[in-house]
């Protein structure tokens, strides 16, 4: 069957952080709180939660920044986070908006909780770009689970061979094509159309 839709990864493919090292490389100059405290305190107990919609951003990270960085409220890290994550590759988006031009709608399917994934949609503009999202916190899993594609199966009502994935993870890809699925990886280092083979996306 023909591709109808194709699901785009947001991190790594389409959005990339303002510095080499990830958003957080200059957090302790700029804000002064370092990157490891953040981590061990905040991301690796409580990120799961919170990327599966089990918990609020801010829930969780309010209380963690009054105990490592009390100058620091939840609102203020997360506008700089965002901030410095997000970064758009204009030359892939303008090959997207080629392919949805012929037709091919344009999806996002991506591991975001619920502030940022607004933020990419509303404030970042992606919702002129792309068709819908599909994200974790919303559909309570993530790549590469198989009930992540489940879900945009039925959430979409496209059966595995109509959908692919345009994602820099091999193991999502792997997942996708398990599913079913028509997936290319991302380099970066690539225009679409040379990609366009293993999305099922070829010009006939």
């Amino acid at each position: 069957m023909t591709i109808k839709a194709l699901m785009v990864d947001v991190d790594g493919v389409i959005v990339h952080p303002a510095y080499p090292g990830g958003w957080a490389e200059r957090l302790e100059t700029e804000l002064g709180l370092k990157s490891d405290d953040l981590q061990a305190a905040f991301f690796a107990p409580h990120w799961e939660d919170v990327m599966l919609g089990r918990a609020d951003l801010h829930a969780r990270l309010a209380p963690v920044l009054r105990e490592i960085a009390p100058h620091l409220t939840s609102k203020d890290l997360a506008e700089y986070w965002f901030a410095h994550d997000a970064g758009l590759d204009e030359v892939l988006l303008a090959d997207l908006a080629g392919l949805r031009g012929g037709g091919v709608a344009l999806h996002l399917a991506t591991v975001q909780e619920h502030h940022r994934a607004r933020y990419l949609w509303n404030e970042l503009g992606l919702s002129t770009r792309f068709d819908a999202m599909h994200y974790a916190a919303e559909l309570g899993c993530a790549k590469p689970d198989p009930a992540f594609f489940r879900a945009i199966e039925a959430r979409t009502g496209h059966g595995p061979s109509e959908l692919a994935l345009l994602d820099d993870r091999a193991a999502n890809i792997e997942a996708a094509r398990r599913c079913g699925w028509a997936a290319a990886l991302w380099p970066g280092t690539c225009r679409l159309a040379d990609v366009l083979v293993d999305l099922g996306l070829a010009p006939r």
